[in-house]
């Protein structure tokens, strides 16, 4: 009987083995097929989900998007009006018995069972983003419209006249007249409010020149109806200046007779010189919360919860004690407490704050979680999870209950063909014995006892963190598929631990941050047996590939390295960037003020040093760090000798986002690995 027993072990072991076996790494190809689960919506009884997604094709070079309808367990999955043109965003309508989607730029409403689809706009500018009005009656949206213009007939006849011209040329009076990856234009986002029934509808904000929602440090949120639906809030930035402010600032207007032609006027209501966003009222309508960032100019600030007191006009720091950003804020339906996301280490946390008390307690922690809705019962909670063995899926939670459901598995077949190892972390002494924590993952069939090389991954911001999460560009699992250790520090700059480590990168971009690093990667070699340190490559992009052109000026440690939309030289960056609020606050001034700042920590200023192999990426719709820095950073570098390769996109933006571009890119980057691997 023994035996017996052995030989069914045995057996057992031989088929889990072969299993596992069968799994393979992640592949470019694999990678483009997972399905992607982009934002949903829950009926207001909870038993209904909608949800859009995009699935990719590298043979056609292109995504596509649909929305698709299913009961709140996973069942009875039904596609809405599927083409070929993506449809996107959708919303229930506060009753529950239809929903809303953007198809061709345009509102189209369906009834709750994903039948009788009906186009309700049919406006020549478009539907950006929109909003329910708590009765259903209304809707506000947002369209991006020539100020001067009263009518779509206008917008129509100024567009022609652009494109008939032949004359391409234009005047600029003023900044920030391109922004991220697209020239500005003359259009800005106008607020408007529908009738859904007769489909008339108004500009609430006519004649400006400001947008709605700002052009930048908003939020998926920055516009609502009060509970009585008599009154409007959203965010907006006034400033003259829009390239050097952050001051994004909270508005309502009382919109009771703008569908008969009256006059609305708008109030403000925040207080704060930097970014006020996401205004939400409480469903008592006492309150309108909001984030809201206290210092002028700086784009990675706290975000604060602030309470408007709409009866006292008073307002009211919730999170003073809380030292974390808070984002994605969310009412329960009793206004007892507001919900909210906020960055924790490597997660992206769930807490709630008591609005009598300031109390602050967590939800669901140790996982990254984002886009929130919350069940009318206040009980069940709803929303996307995803770690970087798991893209986004929709799950849900009961309040005070630790477990997690999932609900929708639009991947589970193609990820249990894949063999991927979790997350697992590390903490070493940085600068000032400041602790550092850096994620590891393990590539494919680990073998303890096997030597790997290691790619060392530095991420952008710099006020952001490498997080548990499965990134479609930067994937950490598929940097391992090759056979790699990955390791992905997150040094000083990074949030999630704290406002003052946040705040420590800003005017030392190559001091602490470069101590942090180095010191992690030291710990992982002298502490992990199985990393090879005759094999290091790093990689960055952004401020992540700053950090590399630093490194190759500052160090010979690494076989080579890649620098994507990297920052070279950084008074020249000053002078072709958009935002010029985020070097002003980096390096104190310009560089006319602060030249010895910006000469300090520019990269340019010890190229000459350099010995290792660079890989040098960029795209020509980079307007935040336009291309001139990677001609700057190849230019040097060919002409010090030093073996260097230019990966250049005509057609991309600060990021690879077309398939065919992203295969390349990961190719020409593990060859470029690959050619400086010892063995």
């Amino acid at each position: 009987m023994k035996g017996l027993f052995l030989l069914i072990t045995l057996i057992f072991m031989v088929s889990i083995n072969m299993n596992a076996q069968l799994r393979g790494p992640l592949t470019i190809n694999e990678l483009w097929e997972l399905e992607r689960i982009n934002d949903f919506d829950i009926s207001p009884d909870g038993s209904k989900l909608v949800y859009s997604s995009s699935i990719f094709s590298l043979n056609l070079n292109k995504g596509n998007a649909n929305v698709t309808l299913i009961n709140s367990n996973g069942g009875d999955s039904k596609v809405i009006n599927a083409t070929e043109k993506s449809e996107s965003t959708p919303r229930f309508s506060p009753k529950g018995d239809r929903f809303a989607y953007l198809f061709e730029g345009q509102l189209n409403i369906v009834d709750a069972t994903g039948t009788n689809s009906k186009k309700i706009t049919d406006l020549h500018t478009g539907v950006d983003s929109y909003v329910w009005s708590p009765d259903g009656t209304k809707i506000l949206f947002v369209s991006k419209v020539y100020p001067e213009c009263e009518t779509q007939d206008c917008n129509k006849r100024e567009d022609k006249i652009r494109e008939e011209s032949l004359v391409k040329a234009q005047v600029f009076d003023e900044l920030m007249y391109r922004h991220w990856n697209s020239w500005r234009g003359d259009k800005r986002g106008h607020l408007f409010l529908l009738d859904v029934e007769t489909g008339k509808y108004v500009d609430l904000t006519p004649g400006s020149s400001f947008e709605v929602p700002p052009i930048s440090l908003g939020s998926s949120n920055d516009f609502n109806f009060s509970p009585d639906g008599t009154e409007v809030v959203y965010t907006t930035n006034t400033d003259k200046m829009l390239a050097t402010s952050t001051n994004n600032d909270i508005f309502i207007v009382n919109i009771s007779g703008a569908l008969n032609g009256e006059k609305v006027t708008p109030v403000k209501i925040s207080s704060s010189e930097g970014s006020d966003c996401n205004p939400v009222y409480s469903p008592d309508g006492k309150y309108i919360a909001f984030a809201s960032m206290e210092r002028k100019g700086f784009e990675a600030d706290k975000k604060r919860i602030m309470l408007y007191d709409r009866a006292a006009k008073t307002l009211k720091d919730l999170s003073a004690g809380f030292d974390l950003t808070a984002d994605e804020l969310t009412w329960s339906p009793d206004s007892r407490y507001i919900y909210f996301t906020a960055p924790f280490e490597i997660y992206n946390n769930l807490y709630r704050v008591e609005v009598s008390s300031s109390k602050m307690e967590p939800v669901i922690e140790n996982v990254y979680v984002s886009n929130i809705r919350l069940a009318k019962d206040g009980k069940t909670l709803f929303f996307k999870r995803q770690k970087t063995t798991l893209p986004y899926e929709i799950f849900k939670a009961t309040v005070g209950s630790k477990e997690l459901t999932q609900i929708t598995g639009v991947n589970s077949k193609k990820l249990a063909t894949f063999d991927m190892n979790e997350a697992e972390t590390f903490w070493a002494e940085g600068a000032d014995g400041v602790p550092v924590q850096s994620i590891l993952i393990k590539p494919p069939y680990f073998d303890p006892n096997k030597k790997y090389p290691v790619i060392f991954l530095i991420h952008g911001g710099p006020q952001g963190h490498w997080a548990d999460d499965f990134h479609y560009r930067w994937n950490q699992q598929l940097f391992a598929s090759g056979g790699y250790v990955v390791i992905a520090p997150n040094p000083r700059g990074s949030t999630g631990y704290g406002q003052k480590f946040t705040d420590e990168i800003s005017g030392d971009w190559g001091g602490k941050v470069y101590t942090d690093l180095m010191n992690s990667l030291d710990y992982a070699i002298a502490n992990f047996p199985f990393i090879d340190e005759r094999n290091l490559f790093a990689a960055g992009a952004s401020y992540g590939g700053y950090m590399i052109n630093w490194i190759a000026g500052h160090s010979d440690r690494f076989n080579a390295l890649v620098s994507h939309a990297g920052v070279f030289n950084l008074e020249s960056m000053f002078g072709t960037t958009e935002e010029l609020w985020f070097p002003e606050w980096e390096f104190s001034g310009t560089p006319w003020e602060k030249r010895e700042i910006y000469e300090k920590w520019s990269p340019h200023r010890y190229i000459h040093n350099c010995k290792t192999p660079v890989l040098v990426v960029h795209g020509a719709f980079d307007f935040r760090v336009t291309e001139d820095q990677a001609f700057q950073l190849f230019t040097s570098l060919q002409r010090l000798g030093v073996d260097s390769r230019f990966l250049y996109f005509p057609d991309e933006t600060h990021f690879v986002a077309k398939p065919q571009n992203s295969k390349l890119w990961w190719t020409t980057v593990f060859n470029w690995f690959d050619k400086y691997y010892k063995k």
